[in-house]
């Protein structure tokens, strides 16, 4: 058991279960049976396509630390997935593991704000790492490849998706997002901003000593409006994004502000890490 600061969530622990590394609301609920995948990690990485051919876009937010021993799986697995045509990969460094030895540089509170909201949308006991949530529906251990794969490859294939469109061409990027059915209190629209890689020679901690390679590392996610049904057209200035290095950025259309996705989109920087 590993214990965290008071300041951090009154009552909390953290506890490291088969190779999961848990982070519980009250010290009253107990970890759960969940355990890490220790076969399939050689099931190919092969989605699914609808009739036409065409994949459609799925999100997938993985919530990791590099202080925590149990990531580099899914941090590895999330890379795989970031190549694969028609899905948005997100690696969001939650910072409640920093105490144990190791500061994340990439942690961000608000990564950690969002998994909250996703463990309350969810229904789920715990937060912890790794977790990817798909498509803003779907809750699956990270290190889990298998259940992964197989996840993604159902969101693929279910429900039409907003198609959503972006025109990366110049700095002030245009997004243009359709009329269609909008949830009675309407849907978020999110731009995250990430870095396509990041290496890290880890000193302390649970990684110490090894080189942690990070994919699609989220360096900014903010709200830019609310779409309720119309037809929208955004302007997005990316030029921050781009001077700064980054990667690549993505629009995401949400219900509320942790539900379902109901769109998305990339948009190419081809920035270097930085």
């Amino acid at each position: 058991m590993k214990t965290i600061p008071a300041w951090l969530v009154a009552g909390a622990f953290a506890v490291v279960v088969a190779g999961v590394s848990w982070h519980a609301a009250t010290l009253q609920a107990g970890p759960s049976k969940a355990t890490a995948e220790t076969k399939g990690s050689t099931v190919p990485l092969q989605l699914a396509a609808d009739e036409s051919g065409v994949k459609r876009p799925v999100v997938v937010e993985l919530f990791t630390s590099q202080g925590c021993s149990s990531c580099p799986p899914a941090d590895k697995l999330l890379g795989e997935l970031a190549d694969q045509p028609g899905v948005i990969a997100l690696a969001h460094h939650v910072d409640y593991w920093d105490y144990i030895g190791w500061k994340d540089p990439f942690a961000r509170p608000e990564a950690t704000e969002r998994q909250r909201r996703y463990s309350q949308h969810l229904g789920t006991r715990f937060i912890y790492t790794p977790q990817m949530v798909i498509n803003g529906q779907i809750d699956v251990v990270g290190s889990r490849r298998a259940q992964v794969i197989s996840s993604v490859t159902a969101a693929q294939t279910s429900g039409e998706a907003l198609a959503i469109e972006v025109d990366d061409s110049s700095v002030m990027a245009k997004v243009t997002i359709p009329a269609g059915e909008a949830p009675e209190q309407g849907a978020t629209i999110w731009l995250a901003v990430f870095d396509d890689e990041q290496k890290t020679d880890v000193q302390r901690g649970e990684n110490s000593g090894r080189e942690l390679v990070d994919a699609n590392v989220v360096r900014e996610f903010v709200s830019l409006g609310t779409w309720k049904g119309q037809a929208m057209e955004l302007s997005v200035d990316l030029a921050g994004a781009i001077a700064d290095g980054r990667g690549g950025c993505a629009i995401i259309v949400q219900e509320g502000r942790a539900g379902k996705i109901l769109g998305a989109a990339l948009m190419n920087l081809g920035g270097a890490p930085s």
